[in-house]
């Protein structure tokens, strides 16, 4: 009596185009991914997901690192939690702005006021058009909501199981009152303050700029020495790359061990140009070896003046302004005569003038000396840093406090990080921190500081005076709203109050995304089951930025790690492994990728690198990946076509339970990989045993699975096919999600991404005996190879010889490898092992 079997429908083709238009509506309108709330926290996983920039378009880079979340996401869901997996767009900040600049041809200018006809250019011409801040904002608004569906439909078809009802902006309504609020408590708590001091800052955005954002660059320079006159008339010679900064001069600075000034400790010198006395002082960060041994200290030229002119609390003499230009007016005991011709001048033309100057006077020794040195900028900017004088927020970090930066470096000692050494990137930022983190910013597009300051009778603000909202009005904007107990008419007159005018940094919005997705303070319900989340995963170059930010914040406020798991992304290269940068034009995008290689070969290619290693655009690995997903249809439609044995049938022939003890541990060692967030590793594994499934197996046992011996042995075989092939669906199934959905719908209900993971149950079986298979297989192919005759044609004797334990295993899958070889005669014999096959005349 034959077995019943079921009859999956089967397409006559199989391909992977289209799978992508087919299958990413049916998840959407079926709710595939949706995140099941009424869960408990032990049943959640949740994912704190990286925002990514709307700022133009996603490069692969995004594809790469996003993949190997997703990946992670599937995985877990599969294993029965209820995954939290939200996305948001990081849409305010500077890269936003300078994008709506360039691409509406306009600029922000606060001062004018609000018109609501207005409308961009057309076409943006060479000028420049003049908005206000409001105007400004509403056109930053237009674009990012564009941007974020161009987003999402890329990311749709990639794949990411994303619950797109989840979705959040840095700038929207919601995340604006969690970022104001989180604030207002720091404030409450003295871990927010303002304070006057120098600050770095971009010229060109017109910006301070935090010690995170910060970018070293090798650039031209030159050292010019100048003789300062020392206090018995002989020259005090200082070498500097920055002359220009010399009516800032407050003193010289040398090694207190270096015997050459000692002598001049305690004494003054004066100015080249300007005749101004200055001190000579000692300090330890004055380096013998570098120029001509002391220094000049400027306020501000880089940091360590900063260091210098606080620690030995000199004078301040401040010429440049905010413009990156030079002040009208003189410092204060600066003579006003002498600094007239570098009033309203760069920085560059600035220089020019003063080298001409000192060499009219002398004062410049020998020609400057070319040099190469290091120079900060911001990461995004283009122009030097400067330090300036000015007002900002800044938040404490541990960068001022001792306690607190211990406290931190114990949070990165708890943290699971893979790959585990990024931990020391982690701890070597912490450990160097200069100061607290500047979280003010002099831009548009942000959320705006929820405060407002008192004018006294003059119409100055009160900085002390600060006004604050009701927690029930927030979100709020100070350039809008007023503060309890004013009404508009008094804005910005004496007696009255006038706004904040500065926002947040968009990393002290993004430092708050646990918060904002699982909704503190909004949706306590929420929060509550999902924080502290599971997983961050991000790119190893924002440990200091995002991830520390992220940290500081859950510690200030929760007193917590926000997170259990930080999985850090390598670097995406160019063919030539070199960073992929748009200032160097070798970006690649996405689409066409995965346009023409299919989205789960690209999904391959990203999910073959480690966590943490920088990897190469490889469209040869996308190829392989498409070639995988290929065979994946083409076996799954071999194996469904043969029938599937209905429950209850068993795989009773030794091959077959060899095949599945074999899986058993292909699945437990793949499972333990992705529990350790390790990719990389669970699709090498499930890819090597399925290419033996597919070359060797399969071909061992397609006769009998066609009947040839018997239909019990047939049976066997077709139901270790298809418990194998099931297994291999589910285990594929989180790195080639169109693939394995596709093969899962001719035979199953539901998705395969709703499916169970597959078990680890030991089976009953020897794998020992599927590797002496394909071992014995391969020789009689290599031997049809060498004698150039078809795999089909027979073999006339085939003589294996081994020791007797693997004899015995021989013997037990002797059959099968008759069947698949078209072998006439088996021999075996005792001794080292060997396989020997005799086709027609050869030996």
């Amino acid at each position: 009596m034959s077995t019943p079997y079921e009859r999956p429908r089967v397409p006559d083709k199989v391909g992977v185009d289209g799978l992508e238009a087919k299958w990413v509506p049916v998840w959407e309108s079926g709710g595939t991914y949706h995140f099941d709330r009424t869960k408990t926290r032990e049943e959640i996983f949740s994912i704190d997901t990286p925002p990514p920039t709307v700022s133009g378009s996603l490069h692969i880079g995004h594809v790469f690192s996003y993949t190997h979340t997703d990946v992670l996401a599937r995985f877990k869901r599969m294993r029965g939690y209820a995954v939290f997996y939200p996305m948001g767009w990081d849409d305010n900040g500077l890269p936003t702005e300078r994008r709506v600049q360039n691409h509406f041809g306009v600029r922000c200018e606060p001062s004018l006021p609000y018109d609501p006809g207005f409308r961009p250019p057309e076409k943006p011409g060479k000028d420049v058009v003049a908005v206000s801040r409001r105007n400004f904002v509403e056109l930053c608004e237009t674009l990012t909501e564009t941007d974020e569906k161009v987003f999402e439909e890329l990311w749709r078809r990639v794949g990411l199981s994303v619950d797109w009802t989840m979705t959040y902006q840095t700038i929207g309504r919601e995340s604006r009152e969690i970022s104001q609020r989180a604030f207002l408590r720091n404030l409450a708590r003295g871990e927010a303050y303002q304070a006057e001091a120098p600050t770095l800052w971009d010229v060109s955005f017109r910006t301070a700029v935090a010690q995170a954002e910060l970018e070293d660059r090798e650039r031209p320079g030159a050292f010019h020495d100048l003789a300062f006159t020392g206090p018995d008339g002989a020259d005090v010679v200082i070498a500097t790359t920055r002359p220009e900064l010399l009516p800032a001069c407050v003193a010289l600075v040398a090694h207190p061990d270096d015997e050459r000034f000692r002598p001049l400790f305690g004494k003054t010198v004066r100015t080249p140009v300007f005749g101004v006395e200055v001190p000579v002082l000692a300090h330890h960060l004055a380096d013998p070896e570098k120029g001509r041994g002391i220094a000049m200290v400027c306020t501000f030229g880089d940091t360590t003046d900063v260091t210098w002119w606080r620690e030995l609390r000199l004078a301040t003499r401040v010429v440049l302004g905010r413009d990156g230009r030079f002040l009208p007016d003189a410092p204060a005991g600066v003579p006003a005569g002498a600094y007239a011709p570098l009033a309203g001048k760069t920085v560059h033309t600035g220089r020019e003038i003063m080298v001409r100057l000192l060499r009219e006077t002398g004062a410049l020794q020998g020609e400057p000396r070319p040099i190469t040195h290091t120079v900060k900028f911001y990461e995004r900017g283009d122009k030097p840093l400067e330090i300036v004088a000015s007002r900002q927020w800044y938040l404490r970090n541990g960068g001022t406090g001792a306690a607190f930066r211990e406290k931190m470096l114990a949070r990165g000692e708890e943290l699971n990080w893979v790959p585990k050494h990024m931990r020391v990137r982690y701890s070597a930022w912490v450990e160097n921190l200069a100061g607290d983190w500047l979280i003010s910013r002099q831009r548009f597009f942000g959320v705006p500081f929820p405060l407002w300051y008192r004018l006294d009778e003059h119409g100055e603000p009160d900085y002390d005076a600060r006004l604050l909202p009701e927690d029930s009005a927030l979100p709020v904007d100070p350039s809008s709203d007023v503060p309890p107990g004013f009404t508009e008419d008094q804005r910005d007159v004496p007696c009255g109050f006038t706004a904040e005018a500065d926002v947040m940094d968009t990393w002290a919005t993004s430092s708050l995304t646990p918060q904002i997705v699982g909704r503190w303070s909004v949706d306590d319900d929420l929060f509550g089951r999902v924080f502290p989340m599971d997983l961050r995963p991000q790119a190893h170059e924002i440990i200091r930025t995002w991830l520390f930010s992220t940290a500081v914040r859950a510690e200030l406020e929760h007193g917590a790690l926000p997170w259990r798991a930080a999985s850090i992304a390598g670097w995406v290269l160019d063919p030539d492994r070199k960073k992929m940068s748009k200032s160097k034009g070798n970006v690649t995008t996405p689409l066409d990728l995965l346009e023409r290689h299919g989205s789960d070969a690209v999904r391959y290619w990203a999910a073959s690198a480690r966590p943490g290693v920088d990897t190469a655009v490889d469209e040869g690995q996308m190829k392989v990946g498409r070639r995988l997903a290929t065979k994946l249809l083409n076996a799954s439609r071999f194996v469904l076509g043969l029938g599937v044995p209905m429950p209850g049938a068993v795989a009773a022939e030794p091959l077959d339970r060899a095949l599945l003890a074999s899986l058993s541990t292909v699945v437990a060692q793949a499972t333990a990989a992705l529990e350790a967030l390790d990719y990389a590793r669970a699709l090498q594994v499930t890819e090597t045993f399925f290419w033996t499934f597919c070359d060797d197996y399969v071909e061992l046992v397609k006769g009998r699975a066609y009947g040839d011996r018997g239909p019990e042995a047939a049976q066997s075989a077709r139901t270790a096919l298809v418990t194998a092939l099931s297994a291999l669906l589910r285990l594929f199934a989180p790195f080639l999600p169109f693939a394995t959905e596709e093969v899962w719908s001719w035979w199953r209900p539901g998705s395969v991404h709703r499916a169970a993971w597959p078990s680890a149950d030991a089976a009953d079986g020897d794998p020992e005996l599927l590797a002496l298979a394909s071992q014995v297989i391969a020789a009689v192919r290599r031997a049809k190879t060498d004698a150039k005759v078809s795999m089909r044609s027979a073999v006339d004797a085939l003589t294996v010889t081994g020791p007797a334990e693997v004899l015995e295993r021989f013997s037990a899958i002797e059959p099968d490898i008759r069947i698949a070889g078209a072998i006439a005669a088996v021999e075996t014999r005792a001794g080292e092992f060997a396989v020997a096959a005799k086709i027609g005349s050869t030996d």
